[in-house]
């Protein structure tokens, strides 16, 4: 006796939290304290896919110029106040693309004009100095020989650029100047180079075109350039400011845009919504008919993997798109089939003329192994989708994996809770015709 009033106490309390949880995503959704995070499918807005060029950079260097990148745009896209922007980088597998490459993800939620989506990148300066290689001569170059032909590799790029500023000098009519700052590397890597090549011309290049080519005078220990070419004030005054926003490490190409609008996206959500709804009420419906009492169970047990689900994904937070939508409610069926299995099971140790808490009891160890095996296998699944797939496969992965995580939670803990917590032990007419199965009496 005393164990069945803590079984349908702990059974209470799971019963009190889920709820409380049901209730925190309800009021927190509402309230606007930790809402959905939707994706650009489902709030509207537009994305941007550039592809970065690694090409002229050692093994070694491009993970952090890809890093170096993602930070440079997403300072860049924060000036302009866009609302939650998502800047990520990814690597494409040749077996994907047919060709290795690395990509730059840009999502800004709200902009639905495609221009003003790439007016929003901007043509960002691509900055870089290199050192005239040996035997060059500038004044000899031809169009069969050009000038970017003439320089070396880069020595120093935009990521190692601290600050910029526009100052003017010179004697009664003063040039303006843009006057950089490189941060510590930089600063050691210049002042190494410059200590190396006295005499030598070094060339200042701004988006591939050469824009200087001062000669090395002296050693420049203090991290300093200065970036000249007859500009207008107000030209060096928008390139100080540019730089300033990000000079990028490495150049980037627009491969191309997608862009969805709000009433679109609200439309999918709605849809998602409706679809989730129709699909847990034929799944609770099925299993009140063809499990009956252990049915229900099942169905309180399906609504508390619900609420604790959807409470994940306000917590995490967890990007929804319809493609996460539609994996959220796959795994609506994959917590359903743990009941399957053990109801099964259940219903072969009754058979076998066994009590209800009994059958209860082995129903659960036997059909353990069947479960666990089989969330085990799907969440191998969920990780190999997360880490070879792109951004729209990843956010499905995540979402088809916290679901399958839970759900073998939920099957197991809470469903046998609710099950013992019953008290059901003889077998009676009442209590064989509530766990029958079907239409059988």
């Amino acid at each position: 006796m005393q164990g069945t009033t803590a079984r349908r106490l702990a059974a209470l309390a799971v019963l009190l939290i889920g709820t409380g949880i049901g209730y925190f995503v309800y009021w927190s959704e509402g309230h606007d304290f930790r809402p959905f995070k939707l994706g650009l499918d489902l709030s509207g807005g537009t994305q941007l896919v550039y592809k970065a060029d690694l090409s002229q950079l050692p093994g070694a260097d491009a993970a952090d110029s890809l890093a170096a990148l993602r930070d440079t745009i997403e300072r860049r896209v924060n000036l302009f106040g866009v609302s939650e922007p998502l800047v990520q980088t990814e690597h494409v597998s040749a077996a994907i693309s047919g060709t290795a490459e690395d990509r730059l993800i840009v999502e800004l939620p709200g902009i639905t004009d495609t221009q003003k989506a790439i007016a929003l990148i901007g043509e960002t300066p691509v900055l870089e100095f290199r050192m005239l290689k040996e035997g060059a001569d500038l004044s000899k170059a031809t169009a069969s020989t050009t000038v970017d032909q003439m320089f070396a590799p880069a020595i120093i790029t935009g990521k190692d650029l601290a600050s910029s500023e526009l100052q003017f000098q010179g004697q009664g009519v003063q040039e303006a100047v843009v006057v950089l700052h490189f941060n510590s590397h930089g600063a050691a890597v210049f002042a190494d180079t410059t200590k190396k090549n006295v005499g030598k011309v070094f060339g200042i290049f701004l988006d591939g075109q050469l824009i200087s080519s001062p000669v090395i005078r002296e050693v420049i220990p203090d991290g300093t350039a200065v970036i000249s070419g007859n500009f207008a004030p107000e030209v060096a005054k928008e390139l100080a400011r540019n730089l300033n926003y990000g000079a990028l490490p490495v150049p980037i190409e627009l491969q191309y845009t997608q862009t969805v609008s709000g009433t679109l996206g609200a439309a999918a959500v709605q849809d998602g919504i409706m679809a989730a709804l129709w699909g847990v009420a034929a799944v609770v419906l099925f299993m009140l008919i063809w499990y009956r009492l252990p049915g229900l169970i099942a169905g309180v047990a399906l609504l508390i993997y619900i609420v604790v689900t959807l409470a994940l994904f306000q917590l995490i937070p967890v990007t929804m798109t319809a493609a996460g939508i539609a994996a959220f409610i796959l795994s609506v069926g994959m917590a359903v089939d743990a009941n399957v299995l053990i109801f099964e099971r259940m219903k072969e140790e009754m058979r076998s003329g066994k009590n209800i808490s009994e059958a209860i009891h082995d129903g659960f160890g036997r059909a353990w192994p069947s479960i666990r095996d089989s969330n085990i296998s799907s969440m191998i699944t969920a990780v190999i989708l997360f880490w070879f797939g792109t951004s729209l496969i990843k956010g499905f992965a995540l979402v088809f994996g916290l679901g399958v995580l839970v759900s073998m939670l939920t099957a197991i803990s809470v469903s046998r809770t609710f099950l013992f917590a019953l008290g059901l032990r003889s077998k009676t007419n009442v209590s064989r015709f509530l766990f029958g199965s079907g239409t059988r009496l």
